[in-house]
């Protein structure tokens, strides 16, 4: 799949709005991509919002350049060049009641400002008109950005009670764009938060695993406890003394020390970017409905979470969460592993290369290595000397066996659970250089053979 190129995606993305309002009709950039253009932010990709209808929509721009997935709920994809992707044209709309907590039963066709009421959050209700370089704001969304405040629209019980998922992107949110959540938003999170329940475990892993990656971690963290939301999601991470408390810190403490990231906002409030300029930075996001995520360069999941995990729960116990949120065998056998082996390598330069080379062959090799990077300076000493190792070639890293279970049937040697034993013991002879050849293998298989 082509990359995707920010200048050709803006460029897409104005385009889309030019022709709607060609043809007569009101629209505008709605969401995330508004949002983070304010933050001095280049957006992933971009939405639109527009009173025309899915029909209209897909008559002016071509049944064979969009795609109706989404258009029971009003929404179309229109189809761009290569490097400018998708964007989803979305009719402006009024959401019924939300009978299962997250989807809205129906929805009808309205104004612009019943579609930015009916949104999550004010920072998220904003529309921008690239056209005339303009903010549309019924939500109060510009104060919040500049007070960096996280609030519902509305009453936010009720748009909780709208979308249980809120919650959790409520704190996520706040942490990743390092924002405070407002009192009256936090309280209703306080108060509906076992009802996060409602939400399939699939959902509240993907919140989890946008959490956990991106740079505001720590205070995601921080803010499930705060927000009672932990009981509900993550109940281990609760500390229930002074020991388990010192031991959440540390693994904290960790936690934020994983990846890089670009710290340059971290500071005062950057200055609203509203017109046609080039923003100052680019950043990576995650799509996300309603808004785009704030996704900065961080760990992968399996790692976020071991980490956060790893003075906390046994390797056992972290399969109980993985399957507790229906994560993948690739990601569950990955914080498995990781957890099993977040020691295993504190001594690497005495190891001996039988010990050593199974490790830094392993899938998670470099995870571990990142996780021992950010534990202490003596761990990242032994992870810098397995890097090192790593740079050997190929050949020489993972050889390949000198013999196989055919040359032991050759051998005569019965087969049966004793070959996986001997070929074990032969492939760590081999990697500490007892054994070279397939003549002394050989040999030494004979010796094996004598009473």
């Amino acid at each position: 799949m082509a990359a995707l190129e920010p200048k050709q995606q803006r460029r897409f993305a104005v385009e889309v709005v030019r022709r709607l309002r060609a043809a007569g009709f009101t629209a505008y950039w709605a969401g995330g991509c508004v949002r983070d253009q304010l933050l001095g932010r280049t957006p992933k990709d971009y939405d639109v919002a527009t009173n025309a209808t899915p029909a209209e929509i897909q008559e002016l721009f071509g049944r064979h350049r969009t795609l109706a997935i989404g258009a029971v709920f009003g929404v179309i994809t229109v189809k761009g060049p290569k490097a400018a992707g998708m964007i989803e044209v979305a009719t402006f709309r009024k959401d019924a009641a939300y009978s299962d907590g997250r989807h809205p039963d129906s929805v009808t066709f309205s104004s612009a400002e019943e579609d930015a009421r009916r949104r999550d959050f004010t920072v998220n209700g904003l529309f921008f008109d690239p056209i005339d370089e303009r903010v549309i704001d019924y939500v109060g969304g510009q104060d919040d950005l500049a007070a960096r405040r996280l609030r519902a629209i509305g009453n936010p019980r009720e748009r909780i009670a709208e979308d249980k998922l809120r919650m959790l992107r409520a704190v996520r949110f706040s942490a990743a764009l390092r924002f405070v959540l407002e009192e009256s938003t936090l309280a209703a999170i306080r108060e509906l938060a076992g009802e996060i329940t409602a939400v399939s475990a699939e959902r509240i892993a993907m919140e989890m695993r946008r959490m956990l990656v991106e740079s505001g971690r720590v205070q995601a963290v921080r803010l499930l406890l705060e927000s009672n939301l932990a009981p509900f999601v993550l109940p281990e991470i609760i500390p229930t003394d002074e020991a388990t408390r010192q031991k959440l810190e540390q693994a904290l403490a960790v936690l934020g020390r994983l990846g890089r990231s670009d710290f340059r906002h971290s500071g005062a409030m950057p200055t609203l970017v509203v017109g046609m300029t080039e923003t100052r930075e680019t950043l990576p996001h995650a799509h996300d409905e309603g808004g785009h995520g704030i996704q900065e360069f961080g760990p992968g999941f399996s790692l976020a979470l071991m980490t956060l995990l790893h003075r906390i729960v046994s390797p056992k116990e972290s399969l109980e969460i993985c399957r507790r949120w229906k994560l993948s065998n690739v990601e569950s056998d990955r914080v498995y592993w990781l957890l099993a082996h977040r020691s295993s390598l504190e001594a690497a330069q005495s190891l001996r290369w039988s010990q050593l080379q199974p490790l830094l062959i392993a899938a998670g090799i470099d995870d571990l290595l990142t996780f021992m990077e950010a534990v202490s300076p003596i761990a990242a000493e032994a992870a810098a000397f397995c890097r090192e190792q790593l740079k050997r070639p190929r050949e020489e890293l993972d050889a390949p066996p000198i013999v196989t279970g055919d040359d032991l049937i050759a051998l005569g040697i019965p087969q049966g659970p004793n070959y996986r034993v001997l070929l074990e013991e032969i492939h760590r002879l081999q990697l500490d250089g007892d054994l070279q050849n397939r003549q002394q293998v050989l040999r030494w298989l004979e010796s094996k053979k004598q009473p």
